[in-house]
């Protein structure tokens, strides 16, 4: 059967979405969390208290993406299997937007004495974190049905070309939202979400209308009960590796402290100790938790497996270098406006993000995505090697610009890998246990990164960001050397 070859704008429309959702996270995760954290969390605790809000919202997404994806390749509903839920979840994205633009009037509020006493937070931080977790579960299930439409209704051998269209929509808001910064140093917060929702709508609705689904005709005969305790299982192998390890380096950096030793030696062995925590939580809670949440599969899914692993490795540090580096221009460089600031450094960085993005994808399809993964996590880790001794700000947006062209690479070339290696009738719960990649690289980069960044902080300011941004390249990295572990499937003649 000959296959039909799609236009830019079939691959476009089934990627639409990707736009909106990353528009999302494009401003909460590096422009208003840590604006809305400064707001009513201590200056000395400010980095921790950034990581608790990603790690409990990033473990909500953990569970629920996966359980999207396998809802959808349930669903018979007559609009498609992928379509209802993209529709449903951006609805409802746009009320928990509202109670998250919301948080700032609590400051002050007549219940802080009883959330002070009772959590021992204000209630604009417990509202927050209200709202991020509602959010995660409206987005993530939405997300979780998207994952699946390229393997769903692209061919093989256009793929690569879709994902470089999902990953530049992946990229393109870094550009949309270079106004976000001054708004949210001017503290608009409100008219920041009214942009942020517009995007989940419009999006939605391009993909929703113009993405050609075939119904199923029958429901799978597998039931996802036993999929779903699986899936619980494998969030909290995850999450606890995790707050283990952050426990573990809590302990190591008091016990240095208490024994005297030196401010080069504290470095040294917490910094390891850290770099041991996130590398050690990755492989424990990927590879043991996906094979809980793949279940008797894993034994032939073991270069999936890897997958997940080395997209883990990537994002976590790319993600937390993104989410640390507002405070980083503020307290390291002291920049003035530092919301603004850090659009500029995106903006910078999309500049050679999207371009590497679209010519990985056509360069996966040539040559085969594994070496393109192999040369992103060599070229990001050079970035952080520059960022490490960057002494002013154009320097910063130099590495930025050489960490944005492995990344983009990245972005194609390891999706395009990701959708070769799941299987092609299970692909939305394949796809979605990837979250593990996308939510994990935030619990394991944020989660442990935080607390140490702090450490380090109050023996001298800004010392904690050159640790744990060392700790990220070492991640590149490591990404780098998982992919001898991979072996790609046979592709057969028909």
């Amino acid at each position: 059967m000959e296959e039909k070859k799609l236009s830019w704008f079939d691959h476009i429309a089934l990627n639409a979405y990707w736009l909106g959702i990353n528009i999302a996270s494009g401003v909460i995760t590096p422009l208003l969390l840590p604006y809305l954290v400064l707001l009513f969390m201590p200056e000395e605790q400010k980095n921790t208290y950034l990581a608790n809000v990603r790690v409990i919202g990033l473990t909500v997404a953990m569970l629920v993406q996966p359980l999207g994806g396998m809802l959808s390749d349930r669903s018979t509903s007559r609009f498609g299997r992928r379509r209802p839920f993209i529709f449903g979840g951006a609805l409802a994205n746009v009320v928990f937007l509202a109670l998250i633009g919301a948080t700032p009037l609590f400051i002050g509020s007549e219940l802080d004495e009883f959330f002070q006493s009772s959590l021992g937070i204000s209630t604009a931080y417990a509202v927050l974190l209200l709202g991020i977790v509602l959010l995660q579960i409206s987005s993530n299930m939405a997300q979780g049905a998207l994952q699946g439409l390229i393997p769903d209704l692209v061919p093989e051998n256009q793929r690569g070309r879709s994902s470089g269209v999902k990953a530049v929509l992946e990229l393109l808001p870094v550009f949309l939202v270079i106004f976000i910064g001054p708004l949210i140093d001017r503290g608009q917060v409100g008219l920041v979400m009214g942009i942020v929702a517009a995007g989940f709508l419009i999006t939605m609705a391009i993909t929703v209308l113009f993405a050609r689904e075939t119904p199923i005709g029958e429901k799978p005969t597998n039931g996802v009960g036993d999929r779903f305790l699986r899936l619980l299982a494998l969030t909290g192998i995850f999450v606890g590796a995790t707050r283990l390890a952050v426990w573990l380096v809590n302990i190591s950096g008091n016990r240095l402290t208490q024994m005297g030793i030196s401010r080069e030696g504290q470095i040294l062995l917490i910094g390891l100790a850290g770099l041991v925590a996130m590398a050690g939580s990755i492989l424990i809670g990927v590879y043991f938790g996906a094979s809980v949440g793949i279940g008797r599969e894993a034994r032939q899914q073991t270069s999936f497996i890897w997958w997940v692993i080395n997209r883990l490795l990537f994002l976590a540090a790319v993600g937390s270098i993104q989410g640390f580096a507002q405070f980083y221009l503020r307290d390291v460089l002291q920049l003035p406006n530092p919301a603004t600031s850090t659009t500029l450094l995106l903006a910078a960085v999309a500049v050679f993000l999207i371009p590497s993005a679209i010519y990985g994808g056509t360069l996966a399809d040539r040559f085969g995505p594994k070496k393109l993964v192999l040369y992103a996590g060599l070229i990001a880790a050079l970035g952080t090697l520059v960022l490490l001794f960057a002494p002013n700000f154009p320097i910063v947006i130099l590495s930025g610009c050489i960490i944005g062209l492995g990344t983009g690479t990245f972005f194609a070339s390891n999706w395009a890998l990701g959708t070769e290696l799941a299987p092609p009738q299970e692909a939305g719960r394949y796809l979605g246990i990837s979250n593990l990649a996308g939510a994990g690289a935030g619990i394991v980069g944020a989660g442990i990164g935080g607390p140490i960044a702090d450490f380090f902080n109050k023996i001298e300011p800004g010392l904690g960001y050159l640790v744990i941004f060392t700790i990220y390249g070492a991640l590149f990295l490591f990404s780098a050397l998982t992919l001898v572990k991979i072996q790609l499937p046979k592709k057969g003649n028909g």
